[in-house]
């Protein structure tokens, strides 16, 4: 595929996608698609919402696209397959029952396909494949389709313009290939977020040189495009058509040529401006002859010209034969060995030598349908096909192979091995056999999340038959209800659902899928406060732990919980297009603990109090300013009604303690509001005290031509200079802010509000404004060291004006039983005014500084710290995790085990070996991280256990701790009190030192041990797990 600039959005081939902004925005259903709009964007949703595709093929691998598909927002998708189900097909198609065998596959798949999405069209037509079916569609995808059939169908799709896409699944080997036509555009490769940059010097040469801010790397790209906003001097820049740069540092890049531009001042910012290119493609045929591939493994890469040779190989042996080849049969591997050198020895393009190894494996695993392949080839597939519908992101050029052949027994299986018995996993053990598909039914696993990857984790462990067995289980804990937004990625939840525990929900539905899957819920979170639910026991009947998990101390816990019960862990989570995989296995593996992500970078404190320069900087100001105004300084009012010492208690706290008095007098004395006028009364103040005196009070401090000690402007960059604004009750930013300020306020004092306009300009016009007179005397931080300064000085802790004040609020009796209400924040209830307040308040601020105003959704991904998701991504993730799985339960040596990253908007994939974990000798001693020394000899005695490490380990034990206590040292100077504790039991002691509280069921505890060698040097040991009872 070539690729080339393109000049407009609107270019492109014939039927490419709609030019965008033809539709509103109010056209999407933002409450269902927040999380995938975060991802693609209103305008690729409403050229995809434009589209209708044709899936031909309703197979495992073929649900798992329309899956993906229905949940991402199309027009219409029309289902092709006139074949009756049989029982082979659930071994990947969970819409498939035992009931429906002999039912036309795409008459079933749609009756389940419709219940996803209410606004994609869901259609049946089993018609003869003809030139003008295929020409109703934008897209066409073929899944497990026949090479020969991929062929003919291409030829029509490439001729007429049409989108192609074709992919198969063959036990643990994979294809896709795409034909998007000749100049499709491209209009967003990448999907990141427009970079932008502050300027503080540009040259006027050829190429002229723009410097950044060396405050944060300006994070560009040579080949990025450019304009420029707000430069002084060379104000040519300003607005300039998009520049292509080439990066000469991490704070510098080269533009077009300068010198006839004016000559350079001061300030500006660089803004990346995405410009749309144009992708060429071949059709199947010329592709084949010349391929071009996307490589999934870079381990693998030379593999890829003998994959597109076996998959030939195996399909014209199904042309042959009129079947596939035998799982294990070896007449059968030789024939499709002899046809692939066939088909090589006409080809100049191929291979120079038939990897023979390989296409006996080909042909062995043909007869092969695994749910994880499904997850990933259908996860990828959909992607590109929405590429097809939108534009967005970079297509698949143009052949994409995945194989897992690691995860193949490493002993060859007898036959017998391979026997298909006519059930739903004839799939399954076509590729790995009888004994171990009987272990995968008997497996206990835990599984914590029932989100997006827990519900298709939930789907593919029901399709393997994991658990299914008599003996096996899986345990499902998730203590979240089911939101709207859910809907869009969480396909195992239906809007009857919203508000239901997700765990019950998720396990009557994947239940429904396979009758025999055995799970147990809970709606518990994962922490120390359940080990009494999860406890020894639990832990130690599982056969592994898969998390699914949105949030980082979560992953922490279990993964420690994993090492200490030397369990596997498999982890996994997705942000946007991204996803990973991480493996660990017991002492084996690092666990996820063992590396951390670096902190996420905090805006300094005086950015955001004074001199902010970026949106985010004014929406987190916004969100920060909703929670001490409407949550803490109302759950400070219910802390003074019913803490007898709060006055005594707030003292302690010199920090705050003036500061909360004061607004403690505010909402209880000045400002208690009794009508909703009040309300709106204490709003519009608000606003006039936000944006308008703060801002005259800063620039009393610091005026507009204030220079520094060294003679610089004061208000240069980064610092913007602010402007005061006057409210404008015609301005629709200006009375919502009072109209969700007001309201707001109304809900903490259980008053009701109202949205009336009329109503609302009524009672602003009669509101008292004083006039604002700046302060001499008041401090402002500037950096922040002065910040830090002054939070660790606590501020001015005067007594008597804090006894004043606390004197002149009201006995806390006398308000009676009246409390406050305050308000946690919600970001997905529209009608609440949570968002409508953050988005007024944020964007008014930002007029201030003369800042870029965010929209509604834009401020609601930052204040609300949403992970933007889309279901194809997790489809992937969660086929690598299950692919993984099958390792683990084979027990496979360490380089068979994988860690993936993928992008699915580049597309790329890279697979790691998971790092060993760290070793360290003692003696014949090896122990790292998995390591701990087990004593099961009973409740014995501090002696006794002293005793055990000189004899076991010929150590000297110098300290004993449990949790924060010490047990023993042996630097005691006391003589009675280490005679009185070396005869006492060791829970005894736990319990009468630590204050250990030892429940019935537990059996365990844990010490951290210090001892020295017989040469008095220092041994680091693993922590200690006592069992003092049975």
């Amino acid at each position: 595929a070539r690729l080339s600039p393109c000049p407009s959005p609107s270019s492109g081939m014939a039927g490419n996608a709609p030019t965008p902004m033809q539709t509103d925005k109010a056209d999407i259903d933002e409450s269902l698609y927040s999380r995938q709009l975060y991802v693609l964007g209103h305008d690729a949703m409403r050229r995809m919402a434009e589209s209708n595709l044709l899936l031909v093929g309703c197979k495992g691998l073929g649900i798992e696209i329309a899956k993906n598909l229905a949940l991402a927002g199309i027009k219409s998708l029309t289902l092709h397959d006139p074949s009756p189900i049989e029982i082979a097909d659930l071994s990947s198609q969970f819409y498939f029952q035992e009931k429906d065998v002999g039912k036309n596959r795409a008459d079933v798949s749609a009756l389940c396909l419709r219940d996803l999405n209410q606004y994609v069209d869901i259609k049946v037509d089993n018609s003869s494949l003809t030139s003008d079916l295929l020409k109703q569609f934008s897209v066409v995808i073929l899944a497990d389709a026949p090479f020969k059939t991929c062929l003919e169908i291409n030829d029509v799709c490439h001729a007429a313009g049409i989108r192609f896409i074709s992919c198969q699944s063959r036990g643990v080997f994979g294809n896709i290939f795409a034909d998007f036509g000749e100049g499709f555009v491209v209009h967003d490769t990448n999907g990141e977020p427009c970079l932008s940059a502050m300027i503080s010097s540009v040259t006027q040469e050829s190429p002229g040189t723009v410097t950044t801010l060396d405050e944060v790397r300006h994070g560009l790209e040579t080949g990025d495009h450019v304009t420029f906003t707000e430069v002084q001097g060379m104000t040519e820049l300003n607005g300039c058509e998009p520049m292509e740069i080439k990066v000469t540092g991490p704070y510098t890049f080269t533009i077009a040529d300068t010198t006839k531009l004016s000559a350079y001042k001061s300030g500006g910012y660089a803004k990346q401006v995405k410009v749309p290119v144009k992708v060429d493609f071949k059709c199947m045929r010329d592709s084949v002859a010349d391929p071009e591939y996307t490589i999934s493994d870079f381990a693998k890469m030379d593999r890829l010209p003998q994959l597109l040779l076996g998959f030939q190989a195996v399909d014209a042996f199904l042309e042959q034969q009129g079947q596939l080849p035998m799982p294990g049969n070896a007449e059968h591997g030789k024939q499709v060995v002899a046809i692939a050198k066939d088909i090589n020895s006409k080809s100049k393009t191929m291979v120079d030598e038939v990897d023979e190894k390989l296409m006996r494996q080909m042909a062995s695993n043909a007869r092969g349908d695994l749910s994880p392949m499904a997850a990933v080839l259908g996860g990828i597939a959909a992607q590109e096909a929405l590429k097809a519908c939108s534009g967005k992101f970079s297509p698949i050029k143009q052949w994409f192979f995945f194989d897992c052949v690691e995860a193949l027994p490493e002993e060859e299986l007898p036959p017998s091995e391979y026997e298909l018995k006519g059930t739903r996993y004839d799939g399954q053990i076509a590729v790995f056999g009888k004994n171990l598909h009987e272990r995968i039914m008997s497996l206990n696993y835990f599984l914590v999340g029932a989100g997006a990857i827990g519900c298709e984790m939930l789907k593919n462990w029901a399709l393997m038959g994991l658990g299914c067995g008599p003996d096996g289980c899986v345990h499902l804990t998730d203590m979240d209800t089911i939101e709207k937004s859910n809907l869009n990625r969480q396909f195992l939840f239906r809007p009857t659902d919203i508000q239901k525990l997700k765990a019950t929900t998720a396990a009557e539905a994947v239940t429904r899928m396979n009758t025999s899957f055995n799970v147990k819920c809970y709606s518990t979170r994962v922490g120390p406060e359940s080990e009494d639910l999860f406890d020894d026991d639990f832990f130690e009947n599982l056969d592994g732990v898969c998390n699914a998990l949105d949030n980082v101390q979560a992953r922490l816990y279990m993964d420690q919980r994993c090492v200490y019960y030397q369990r596997p862990l498999l982890e996994s989570g997705t942000l946007g297009t991204k996803g990973n995989v991480q493996v660990v296995v017991p002492n084996l593996t690092e666990s996820y603990g063992s590396s951390r992500d670096p902190p996420e970078k905090s805006i300094p404190i005086c950015t955001l109090k004074n001199f902010p320069n970026a949106i985010e900087h004014t929406i987190q100001w916004a969100r920060d300013d909703f929670e001490g105004v409407f949550k803490q300084s109302q759950e400070d009012i219910n802390s003074y009604l019913s803490m007898p010492d709060y006055i005594a208690t707030l003292k302690k706290q010199p920090g705050t303690a003036l500061t909360t008095l004061e607004a403690l007098k505010e909402n209880l004395v000045t400002k208690k509001p009794t009508s909703f006028t009040d309300c709106v009364v204490w709003a519009r103040l608000r606003f006039e005290d936000l944006f308008h005196n703060q801002i005259k009070q800063l620039l009393f401090n610091f005026p507009l031509d204030m220079v520094t000690s060294a003679g610089a402007p004061f208000w240069s960059a980064p610092k913007r200079p602010p402007t005061p604004l006057v409210f404008n009750a015609d301005n629709p930013t200006h009375l919502g802010f009072v109209c969700a300020a007001a309201n707001l306020r109304a809900v903490n004092y259980g008053i009701k509000g109202s949205s009336d306009p009329a109503a609302l300009r009524a009672a602003i016009a009669d509101v008292m404004v004083p006039e604002f007179t700046p302060q001499r005397g008041v401090k402002i931080q500037v950096t922040e060291g002065e910040a830090s300064e002054a939070a660790a000085a606590g501020g001015d802790m005067d007594d008597d004006c804090m006894q004043r004040i606390a004197g002149e609020l009201p006995p806390p009796g006398s308000l009676g039983a009246f409390r406050s209400a305050p308000i946690e924040f919600e970001k997905d209830d529209d009608a609440n005014f949570h968002m409508d307040y953050i988005t007024a308040c944020s964007n008014l601020r930002a007029s201030n500084y003369s800042i870029e105003a965010a929209d509604r959704h834009q401020t609601k991904l930052i204040a609300g710290k949403i992970i933007p998701a889309i279901a194809t991504t997790t489809s992937m993730v969660t086929g690598f995790v299950c692919i993984e799985l099958y390792k683990l339960c084979q027990g496979k040596k360490l380089e068979s085990y994988k860690n993936a990253f993928a992008n699915l908007a580049l597309p790329f994939c890279s697979f790691s070996e998971p790092i060993r974990a760290p070793a360290r000798k003692y003696r014949d001693e090896e122990w790292t991280l998995w390591s701990r020394i087990d004593i099961n000899e009973g409740d014995m005695s501090l002696q006794k256990f002293l005793d055990f490490f000189k004899t076991r380990y010929q150590l000297e034990v110098s300290m004993i701790s449990c949790g924060v206590s010490i047990l023993y040292s042996g630097f005691m100077t006391s003589k009675k009190k280490l005679e009185e504790r070396l005869p006492m039991p060791m829970s005894e002691l736990a319990c009468s030192i630590a204050k250990m509280e030892l429940t019935p069921k537990q059996k365990y505890l844990i010490f951290e041990v210090c001892a020295v060698d017989e040469e008095d040097e220092d041994v680091e040991t693993p922590y200690v797990r006592f069992k003092f009872r049975d």
